[in-house]
């Protein structure tokens, strides 16, 4: 008898498996998993994609889970920390701030255009930041976030596995000389994305603030510039010389899509529109408008 009961479990395992194993095989697009090994194949450098398409669920991955220099998009978790901040009354949104000449990190940044002891809002730091990725703001806000130590805790604590501040940031140095200013994986970049998109990170209005604040990007000559511009989209973008990043979410007519691309170690390094990063970027955002923004043939 227990022989025959043990044998009923065990086919009662194996049918469950059985079911349940090509619900998850069919999350998986393999198809366009396919045309995005095609369209890397010849591309000078390493690269990683996700793609996650929320209606369906469906995704489609190359080399997602690898390790990548953030560039300038390591401002959405910097953002994300100045939001916990002000989520927990630490700071206000709206709320003075003092401009000190030893803020300037130096570039085209707009913040370093200010006198010393000039006043700006909080807001309009935070705009800099994401809309024209003014680093001079990002590192102010960086700091007014309890620095890349918190904001490193506050990744974990949600359970960013991957994604890091390392510059100013005690014990990440040998992390800052491999990936530069943050790093992360497209996988948790999406993730990231689709957690603010749902107004599940830090609180419904912090995400929906985010959400909006993301919407406003000067940088819009690359993959946000195949998309009609009648869609709304939520995005940031990064360059350091050997590496092009953007992740971007679409609110397409027939339901948004999420996709970051990062790539490393390029060998072209130019910064022209005409970069094989870039390039690439703007090919991978029109494959996946044609796929899901102007709805499958």
């Amino acid at each position: 008898m227990l022989q025959q009961a043990a044998a009923g479990i065990t086919m009662k395992l194996l049918l469950l498996l059985c079911t349940a194993f090509p619900a998850i095989s069919q999350k998986t697009d393999k198809k366009l998993e396919a045309r995005l090994r095609q369209l890397t194949a010849e591309f000078k450098g390493e690269v990683g994609i996700y793609i996650k398409h929320l209606p369906s669920g469906k995704t489609a991955a190359f080399q997602a889970d690898t390790l990548f220099p953030t560039a300038s998009m390591i401002k959405i978790p910097i953002l994300l920390g100045i939001m916990q901040k002000i989520e927990q009354k630490e700071l206000a949104y709206h709320q003075p701030l003092i401009y000190r000449d030893s803020l300037l990190y130096a570039g085209e940044d707009i913040l370093g255009s200010f006198k010393d002891g000039e006043t700006i809002q909080l807001a309009k730091v935070i705009m800099l930041m994401m809309t024209t990725s003014d680093n001079t703001a990002s590192l102010w806000l960086q700091s007014l976030a309890g620095t890349g130590t918190e904001i490193n805790r506050l990744l974990e604590e949600l359970g960013f596995k991957y994604t890091r501040v390392n510059s100013r940031t005690p014990g990440r140095k040998e992390n800052q000389q491999l990936y530069g200013w943050g790093q992360t994986t497209p996988k948790e970049m999406v993730e990231l994305m689709e957690r603010i998109y749902k107004g599940s990170l830090v609180s419904k209005e912090a995400s929906d603030r985010m959400l909006r604040i993301m919407g406003r990007n000067f940088w819009d000559e690359e993959a946000i510039s195949v998309h009609p511009p009648t869609i709304f989209i939520a995005s940031k973008n990064g360059a350091v010389d050997a590496s092009r990043s953007e992740t971007l979410l679409v609110m397409a007519p027939k339901g948004p899509y999420i996709f970051s691309i990062i790539t490393k170690n390029q060998q072209d390094t130019s910064w022209e529109s005409s970069n094989e990063g870039w390039v690439l970027a703007r090919k991978l955002a029109d494959l996946l408008w044609k796929e899901y923004g102007e709805g499958r043939k």
